[in-house]
């Protein structure tokens, strides 16, 4: 009678987030016995191979954004005919805010094992020299670049208490930088993480309004935001009359109105906006 053949293994590899030096050694034997390897960018594979001295034995296909639906059925096969797949993406580690999450969630479905080889992440090692809390905190991937739609993703985490991590493109940098500003407050603490792990890593820390004000300047490399949370136990009512209430009550010691916006803006997790909003109408 014909048997049926076990299914072989998805392994998600991690790849250098910068120097090449803090590959993980098993990265090596996964790219040199794989029966197939997947990766985002074959040229970049092929320097990475170069730099690790390895010679990969089996197939090499093309597995990125623009390919994923299409390409996820052939690799499953491959998986349920018993082969290894392994997957590399650019830089760190597979599925997170990369190619991956369809091919694992598809590979377990099947019943297919799936594996890792750990290794460089640019999510933890931000969150690592941020110097912000780290005991709780949640990964926002890239913000959308329309300005409403960023808008609205970061007014409703506005009163997230968990430290927050985003990557962010070069270029956009200084406006999310200011949306950010604008719906956490200017003196919400942040890091923008620069080139982590590479010649140039730059951590640069400091208020929302200050970092705005340093990326006017031009950001380049690769960027990851740590953005701390709000602050837990809110003592005012974020009712509007409650807004106002504060609002005044800080005023009449002596803040401005711009201070005393701010000021029950973060004691009320919410966006300046809101509190503005609240006052003035």
């Amino acid at each position: 009678m014909p048997t049926m053949t076990d299914p072989g293994v998805l392994v998600l590899a991690a790849t250098p987030i910068g120097r090449v030096a803090d590959a993980p050694p098993r990265l090596a034997e996964e790219l040199a016995t794989a029966d197939v390897v997947a990766a985002e960018d074959t040229r970049r594979l092929r320097r990475l191979t170069t730099d690790l001295e390895v010679t990969i034995t089996g197939r090499v296909v093309s597995y990125f954004e623009g390919n994923e639906v299409s390409r996820t059925p052939v690799l499953l096969e491959a998986l349920l005919a018993g082969e290894r797949v392994l997957l590399v993406t650019d830089a760190g580690m597979p599925s997170v805010s990369d190619p991956g999450f369809r091919l694992v969630a598809a590979a377990v479905e099947h019943g297919v094992p799936v594996t890792a080889v750990p290794g460089p992440s640019a999510v933890l090692t931000a969150l690592a020299v941020s110097g912000l809390p780290v005991d709780r905190f949640c990964f926002e991937g890239f913000l959308p670049r329309k300005a409403g739609e960023r808008s609205r993703r970061l007014a409703g985490l506005a009163a997230e208490e968990r430290t927050m991590v985003f990557f962010e493109a070069p270029h956009r940098t200084a406006t999310a930088l200011a949306a950010m500003a604008e719906a956490f407050g200017e003196e919400r603490a942040a890091a923008v993480c620069r080139e982590l792990t590479k010649t140039h890593e730059e951590v640069r820390r400091g208020g929302l309004g200050e970092l705005v004000a340093w990326a006017q300047e031009g950001v380049r490399g690769e960027v990851t935001l740590v953005v701390s949370g709000a602050v837990a136990g809110h003592d005012i009512d974020a009712s509007p009359d409650g807004l106002r209430a504060a609002v005044a009550e800080l005023e009449a010691t002596g803040s401005s109105r711009k201070e005393a916006i701010l000021e029950v803006a973060r004691r009320a997790g919410l966006p300046k906006r809101e509190v503005y909003d609240a006052v003035h109408k």
